[in-house]
């Protein structure tokens, strides 16, 4: 092939270099769609999702609790339908940003390798178990949340660092 003038050899060179680009991308975008998925497994796998499933569960009985203390008297079927006020798409949402984290902190290798370790009989139980471990966790550190703050030890260290450092109360204007 012969090229008459140095502006259709550049004519090519852009060709190839465009198409080698593109490829490129592409065999990239395919790599970090396979690297998703798979750390979508890693959550399945992990127990990390059904940890995502108790985090909606917690805010919604969390929500629950507000509603029902400044509406005493809701019925039932408005209860029926407030456990689905997170929807799919929300849950799905989380997954995808909680992926992301993973997908900039770990390799495709490490995550791939997590992936054989989290399906091995051990940690099969470990899975099972992790959610009531979490949410009985979970309880724990409220209660204590509660007993330290509630205690008169604490809030005298509290009322002595305030007065430490001449701290002045907000008006009712300044919390507006």
């Amino acid at each position: 092939m012969k090229f008459k003038n140095s502006f259709q050899l550049l004519q090519l060179g852009l060709l190839v270099f465009f198409l080698l680009c593109v490829s490129s991308f592409s065999a990239w975008a395919d790599e970090e769609t396979v690297k998703r998925e798979d750390v979508k497994k890693l959550l399945k796998v992990s127990g990390l999702y059904d940890q995502m499933l108790l985090m909606k569960n917690n805010l919604l009985d969390t929500f629950g609790a507000t509603i029902a203390f400044s509406y005493p008297n809701v019925p039932t079927a408005f209860w029926d339908e407030f456990g689905d006020l997170v929807e799919q798409k929300d849950m799905a949402q989380l997954i995808d940003d909680v992926a992301a984290v993973y997908e900039k902190h770990m390799s495709h290798e490490v995550i791939l390798k997590l992936i054989e370790m989290f399906e091995t009989p051990f940690w099969a139980e470990w899975r099972s178990k992790m959610p009531a471990i979490s949410q009985e966790a979970g309880i724990v550190g409220v209660e204590w949340a509660q007993k330290i703050t509630q205690s008169g030890e604490f809030n005298q260290r509290v009322d002595a660092l305030i007065a430490k450092h001449q701290l002045v109360p907000a008006t009712a204007e300044e919390s507006k």
